[in-house]
């Protein structure tokens, strides 16, 4: 096997306190086999594989690149985020999918390397949730670690696992309520499951994690943060969990049970055509394929929720989804990442996304992760100077720095109704009351066919002290007026161009399927540039925007638009 020098990086220290935890968390014995061996339920990516072996490593929406003769452990990472993924052993999955000898010996070495420095606690992988999720690396990948490894090198692979199951068993409850939780509860089950003598840790583990899940999912099959990417990842484990306690001849868990059967058909709602989930609240897409393999290995039937899903409303038609944020945004530390998007929207034809949110930009540094949570980052109506939720000042949350949202929207109303011809979804926020006395009306019916968005946008001052905060808006303003837009982000993979001089903007998808965007009779639209913020891109990918501008001088103004399919995908004979 490869060896590496032990010279340390500048890695971030955890506290005093966390690592005389790690330290006394010492297995004695500790286990020295495997009762049993989950498969893995992550599929590596080979390309990224190879990519990794040959030294470029890209997590967190940063590219590292280092000499693969040395330890992925002598790297200096750029974020907290690109920590994490390397402590989580994410590149394990993928140099497992290479499977050749090269590729497992670079596995065993950096995961010996890893023990030796980091073994003791030091190191910023030493939080539960982080734990967790190496411990369920290492177990599920455990045969191809442990293949012509020495007896010296195994009984150090043992005493770390024994050692990080222990420290999960004390740590689990310091990891916030939610994913991070469930995630620590998954490390500790599969060792439980698996490592020789620690069977009462699985069961105590379990009965957590029923308790976990009871409280984090709620009965619409939601989660508080409402953040379609978290759910999904939740979804994940919990079937984990579940196919582990299958293979081990263990009896399944109600509680576990229950809440994926809630949360599969809140998935499927959020759900576009193209199988990716809905850009909302920090939640970008999900990993390419996860959605999918996760619906088909839960084994649940269960369609998508015809009901609000977690705040969120469908329209679907033909191949066309609208998907739409129509409830108030998360509160508290569940919005540490929410989006100002109440009544944003995304409309996905054929498999190909036309009108996206610009995504959260947490891969791309601090600027960019707080641009795209303002609402002028989403597919909605919106003050030109503010947005309907504010970013609160950054705090310490559980999990590192977050900045709740603030003066959010308090009273979302939607409502859905059926015709012959169409669905029809009406919704109004409150969220430029407080401000600027007006609420913002929107209406968005989607044909039976699926062909044609008809739509209707408007803000309103509707009370006598809605009228009142307008008019001290106005007086403050000399009169001048509220300057606001209507914003449509395309997706980068169309190609647009205004026509008629912005009486209409036609929309062409990659399989030539065309769509027109028309406003209504007077109004005039303009293409202005955006960004489509992918985390497995290095840098933001560049795309438009559909814009319309108006100027609010009365306690009322109101644009309407339409969106509809010109000409269909073509077909090749």
């Amino acid at each position: 096997m490869v060896a590496f020098p032990t010279s340390h990086p500048r890695w971030p220290r955890p506290g005093t306190a966390r690592r005389l935890r790690v330290l006394l968390a010492h297995p004695g014995r500790g286990a020295r086999a495997f009762v049993s061996h989950p498969q893995p339920q992550a599929i590596g990516s080979y390309p990224k594989g190879r990519q990794i072996m040959a030294g470029n490593l890209l997590f967190a929406g940063a590219l590292v690149e280092h000499p693969i003769s040395t330890s992925v452990w002598a790297v200096d990472p750029p974020s907290d985020a690109f920590a994490n993924a390397l402590h989580s052993f994410e590149w394990l999955e993928d140099i497992a999918a290479i499977g050749d000898t090269a590729a497992r010996e670079t596995a065993q070495a950096w995961t010996l390397d890893w023990i030796a420095r980091f073994g003791t606690g030091k190191g910023p992988g030493w939080t539960p949730a982080v734990t967790g999720r190496r411990l369920v690396r290492l177990i599920t990948h455990a045969p191809m670690l442990l293949m012509h490894m020495p007896p010296k090198s195994q009984a150090l692979l043992f005493h770390s696992l024994s050692r990080q199951t222990l420290f999960l068993r004390r740590e689990w409850p310091r990891g916030p309520q939610g994913l991070p939780r469930i995630e620590a509860l998954t490390g500790l089950i599969y060792a439980g499951l698996t490592l020789e003598g620690y069977e009462p840790i699985r069961e105590a583990a379990l009965k957590a994690l029923a308790r976990t899940v009871a409280a984090s999912v709620t009965p619409d099959g939601g989660v508080a943060s409402r953040n379609p990417d978290e759910l999904l990842e939740v979804f994940t484990l919990l079937g984990w969990v579940r196919s582990a306690l299958s293979e081990g001849g263990k009896e399944p868990v109600f509680e576990i049970e229950a809440a994926l059967q809630r949360i599969a058909p809140t998935l499927r709602a959020l759900r576009h055509v193209d199988g990716q989930l809905a850009r909302f609240h920090g939640g970008n897409g999900g990993a390419p394929g996860q959605l999918d393999k996760a619906l088909v290995l839960s084994d649940i039937r269960t369609p998508a929720a015809k009901v609000q899903a977690m705040g969120y409303d469908t329209l679907h038609h033909g191949r066309t989804t609208v998907i739409v944020d129509a409830a108030a945004p998360p509160t508290g530390e569940a919005s540490g990442v929410a989006h100002a998007s109440t009544l944003a929207f995304e409309l996905n034809s054929d498999g190909h996304g036309v009108i996206v949110n610009c995504g959260t930009g947490s891969a791309f540094g601090s600027d960019w992760a707080r641009a795209c949570r303002a609402t002028a980052s989403h597919s909605t109506m919106g003050l030109d100077q503010y947005s309907s939720a504010r970013i609160g000042p950054e705090v310490i949350g559980a999990e590192g720095p977050i900045a709740p949202l603030v003066q959010a929207p308090h009273k979302v109303i939607a409502q859905k109704s059926e015709s012959r011809k169409m669905t029809t979804l009406i919704m109004s926020h409150d969220g430029y009351v407080r401000g600027q006395g007006l609420t913002h009306l929107r209406r968005l019916a989607l044909s039976l066919d699926g062909r044609t968005l008809t739509a209707e946008d408007s803000l309103r001052a509707l009370t006598r002290a809605d009228k009142a905060q307008f008019d001290r808006v106005m007086d403050a303003t000399g009169f001048e007026g509220i300057a606001l837009s209507l914003r449509f982000h395309l997706h980068p993979d169309t190609e647009a161009e205004v026509d008629l001089g912005g009486r209409a903007v036609s929309i062409q998808l990659p399989n030539s399927e065309v769509w027109i965007f028309r406003p209504g009779e007077g109004r005039f639209a303009s293409l202005a540039p955006s960004v489509y913020l992918d985390p497995a891109r290095l840098k933001p990918r560049a795309t438009k925007q559909i814009v319309l501008s108006d100027r609010l001088v009365k306690y009322a103004a109101t644009i309407d638009w339409t969106l509809t399919k010109a000409q269909d995908a073509h077909v090749s004979p």
